[in-house]
Protein backbone atom coordinates (compact mmCIF):
# COMPACT_ATOMS: atom_id res chain seq x y z
CA UNK A 1 0.00 0.00 0.00
CA UNK A 2 1.27 3.49 -0.71
CA UNK A 3 -0.52 6.37 0.69
CA UNK A 4 -0.22 10.24 -0.51
CA UNK A 5 -0.27 13.06 1.25
CA UNK A 6 -0.77 16.72 0.14
CA UNK A 7 -0.91 20.01 1.70
CA UNK A 8 -0.52 23.25 0.31
CA UNK A 9 -3.93 24.31 -0.87
CA UNK A 10 -5.50 27.47 -0.37
CA UNK A 11 -7.67 30.70 -1.96
CA UNK A 12 -5.28 33.10 -3.53
CA UNK A 13 -5.94 36.36 -5.92
CA UNK A 14 -5.82 36.16 -9.47
CA UNK A 15 -2.23 36.63 -10.38
CA UNK A 16 -1.00 35.23 -7.19
CA UNK A 17 0.89 31.48 -6.51
CA UNK A 18 0.54 28.17 -4.63
CA UNK A 19 2.60 25.78 -4.04
CA UNK A 20 0.93 22.37 -3.79
CA UNK A 21 3.37 19.22 -2.06
CA UNK A 22 2.69 15.31 -2.16
CA UNK A 23 4.58 13.15 -0.10
CA UNK A 24 4.93 9.41 -0.69
CA UNK A 25 4.65 6.37 2.26
CA UNK A 26 4.30 2.92 2.56
CA UNK A 27 5.35 0.41 -0.03
CA UNK A 28 6.85 2.63 -2.41
CA UNK A 29 9.92 0.36 -3.23
CA UNK A 30 9.70 1.21 -7.05
CA UNK A 31 7.72 4.24 -7.54
CA UNK A 32 6.76 5.55 -11.14
CA UNK A 33 5.32 8.35 -12.43
CA UNK A 34 4.28 11.38 -10.01
CA UNK A 35 2.02 13.94 -11.05
CA UNK A 36 -1.46 16.33 -10.41
CA UNK A 37 -4.57 15.92 -11.69
CA UNK A 38 -7.58 18.38 -10.98
CA UNK A 39 -11.17 18.33 -11.26
CA UNK A 40 -13.55 21.40 -11.11
CA UNK A 41 -16.93 21.00 -10.33
CA UNK A 42 -19.11 19.85 -13.58
CA UNK A 43 -15.50 18.61 -15.66
CA UNK A 44 -13.99 15.57 -15.54
CA UNK A 45 -10.74 15.19 -13.99
CA UNK A 46 -7.27 16.29 -16.12
CA UNK A 47 -4.19 16.01 -15.81
CA UNK A 48 -2.13 19.24 -15.04
CA UNK A 49 1.66 17.78 -14.79
CA UNK A 50 3.39 14.38 -14.26
CA UNK A 51 6.75 13.88 -14.12
CA UNK A 52 8.34 9.99 -14.64
CA UNK A 53 11.10 8.11 -12.70
CA UNK A 54 13.61 9.04 -15.09
CA UNK A 55 12.86 13.34 -14.97
CA UNK A 56 10.87 13.43 -18.23
CA UNK A 57 8.18 16.12 -17.83
CA UNK A 58 4.66 16.69 -19.15
CA UNK A 59 1.71 19.32 -18.76
CA UNK A 60 -1.43 20.52 -20.07
CA UNK A 61 -1.65 23.08 -22.48
CA UNK A 62 -3.50 25.19 -20.53
CA UNK A 63 -0.37 25.06 -17.44
CA UNK A 64 2.48 25.34 -19.28
CA UNK A 65 4.48 28.12 -18.68
CA UNK A 66 2.84 28.90 -15.32
CA UNK A 67 3.23 25.61 -13.61
CA UNK A 68 6.32 24.12 -12.53
CA UNK A 69 6.49 20.30 -11.26
CA UNK A 70 9.15 18.98 -9.47
CA UNK A 71 10.21 16.26 -7.47
CA UNK A 72 12.55 15.27 -4.66
CA UNK A 73 13.29 11.09 -5.62
CA UNK A 74 14.89 11.31 -1.42
CA UNK A 75 11.61 12.46 -0.06
CA UNK A 76 9.75 10.59 -2.51
CA UNK A 77 7.63 13.90 -2.38
CA UNK A 78 6.70 15.70 -5.71
CA UNK A 79 5.42 19.43 -5.50
CA UNK A 80 3.46 21.40 -8.00
CA UNK A 81 4.88 25.42 -8.18
CA UNK A 82 2.07 27.08 -9.43
CA UNK A 83 2.08 30.77 -10.59
CA UNK A 84 0.54 33.21 -12.52
CA UNK A 85 -3.23 31.41 -11.29
CA UNK A 86 -6.46 32.13 -12.88
CA UNK A 87 -9.78 31.75 -11.99
CA UNK A 88 -9.68 28.94 -14.29
CA UNK A 89 -7.37 26.95 -12.21
CA UNK A 90 -9.84 26.56 -10.01
CA UNK A 91 -10.51 23.21 -8.75
CA UNK A 92 -9.37 20.28 -6.61
CA UNK A 93 -6.07 19.05 -7.52
CA UNK A 94 -5.27 15.29 -6.89
CA UNK A 95 -1.68 13.66 -6.30
CA UNK A 96 -1.07 10.41 -7.51
CA UNK A 97 1.44 8.01 -8.42
CA UNK A 98 2.03 4.55 -9.91
CA UNK A 99 3.66 1.91 -8.48
CA UNK A 100 2.32 -1.52 -8.40
CA UNK A 101 -1.43 0.73 -9.76
CA UNK A 102 -2.60 3.89 -9.48
CA UNK A 103 -2.50 5.44 -5.91
CA UNK A 104 -4.53 8.97 -5.29
CA UNK A 105 -4.44 11.45 -3.02
CA UNK A 106 -7.55 13.04 -0.69
CA UNK A 107 -7.04 16.30 -2.90
CA UNK A 108 -6.68 19.66 -1.79
CA UNK A 109 -8.83 22.58 -3.02
CA UNK A 110 -7.08 25.35 -4.77
CA UNK A 111 -9.64 28.59 -5.16
CA UNK A 112 -8.60 31.64 -7.59
CA UNK A 113 -10.40 34.51 -7.37
CA UNK A 114 -10.77 37.10 -9.57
Amino acid sequence: QVQLVESGGGLVQAGGSLRLSCAASGSIFSIGVMGWYRQAPGNQRELVASISRGGSINYADSVKGRFIISRDYAKDTVYLQMNSLKPEDTAVYYCYTIVDREYWGQGTQVTVSS
